[in-house]
């Protein structure tokens, strides 16, 4: 019985590993049974979609991608040792996390942080098949300790956008069109503190797309936005600047009118003459590329050469930006941002309190 037991586990897995990703995600999501007492009645077959449905929204198409990606990588390690993936052996997987570690041609050695990610991926995989992964057994736990200890390094963190930089950005879009849409943008991202994915979310009423995160109020004060995030609903005030050249409410209000959006994803493509809107919502990558060209027009680190200003700068940036530049209590600024601790926004940070209490002088010296 045991052994066709492993037969049967080890026919399955390869069969999973050798599937397309898409398709091994909807095998994935599609493992709902019902109890063999209710199966055939007929009483719950209905809500096994819509049960399916919920639990593919558990995360978002990006994390089940990297998910996939983690667990196609980690069965075709199995496959070159001669391993069985499942059930989950903490001894096999710490060896895996030792030969990510260490490298082995022609795949370089990861750095700690993808490598914990990584496990994290196995972690959910191995529950979609009803397995446990016991990231404290020390034949995981001690590995992945000794991976940090030898090779952590300090984090590597995007250049935070400050105020005058962002201001000289907006100064080198066009009033077409397009650079009313990309004024908007970066105005909105800064002032907000916002993710490059929740930017291109909202729609201009609550339920306008079945794909939209959120929704936008313009009022006399500013204008408010509500937003769902992976922590939950969160509502997010903007309020009008001191002059309309660099309000981000009053660049919203003008993309909007010319662009004659009234319903649906606030910012999406215009046509290649730049004179009207699409209907195709915007992806986030079109905010990091938005950055990065306008970091180059305006000149920003220009001691640096072009290809290290590039890396230096990302959608991540804006929100940074806000962090490190706002005057105000850190309770607004965390806030502002969605974060649960006073710990995770001095992260963003980045060098806004940085000697500005002098503790050595305060200490006598």
């Amino acid at each position: 019985m045991a052994s066709e037991t492993k037969t049967s586990t080890s026919a399955r897995s390869n069969e999973l590993d050798d599937a397309p990703l898409d398709e091994r995600d909807q095998r994935n999501s599609d493992d709902i049974a019902l109890p063999s007492h209710v199966a055939a009645s007929g009483a719950l077959d209905r809500l096994v979609d819509t049960a399916r449905n919920y639990a593919r929204a558990a995360a978002s198409d990006n994390t089940l991608k990297a998910y996939a990606k983690d667990w196609a990588h980690f069965a075709r390690w199995c496959r070159m040792k001669v391993a069985e993936p499942l059930p989950p052996a903490p001894e096999l997987i710490g060896l895996y996390l030792a030969d990510l570690a260490a490298g082995s041609s022609p795949s370089p050695a990861l750095s700690v942080s993808t490598i914990d990610r990584r496990l994290s991926g196995l972690g959910w995989n191995f529950a979609q098949r009803g397995f446990t992964l016991d990231r404290k057994n020390r034949h995981i736990a001690t590995v992945l300790a000794g991976i940090k200890r030898k090779h952590a390094r300090p984090p590597v963190q995007k250049a935070a956008i400050l105020a005058e930089d962002v201001l000289a950005m907006v100064a080198t879009l066009p009033f077409d069109l397009r650079g009313l849409r990309d004024r908007a943008i970066l105005l909105l991202g800064y002032a907000g503190g916002l993710r490059r994915s929740e930017i291109v979310s909202f729609d201009v009423h609550k339920d306008d797309t079945p794909d939209s995160s959120g929704w936008i109020e313009i009022m006399e004060k500013g204008a408010l936005l509500t937003l769902n995030t992976k922590t939950g609903w969160r509502e997010v005030e903007i309020c009008r600047g001191s002059k309309d050249q660099t309000c981000p409410v009053h660049a919203l209000e003008q993309w909007l009118r010319f662009a004659k959006i009234d319903f649906g994803p606030v910012f999406v493509g215009t046509s290649r003459d730049g004179k009207r809107a699409l209907e195709t919502r915007l992806n986030d990558k079109h905010v990091a590329r938005l950055i990065k060209r306008t970091v180059l027009d305006a000149g920003i680190r220009s001691d640096l050469p072009d290809k290290e200003r590039l890396a230096l700068f990302s959608g991540h940036s804006l929100r940074a930006g806000l962090a490190s530049t706002a005057e105000v209590d850190e309770r607004y600024v965390q806030k502002q941002l969605g974060h649960a601790s006073a710990e995770m926004t001095r992260r963003y940070q980045r060098s806004r309190d940085r000697f500005r209490v002098n503790l050595t002088k305060a200490a006598g010296l």
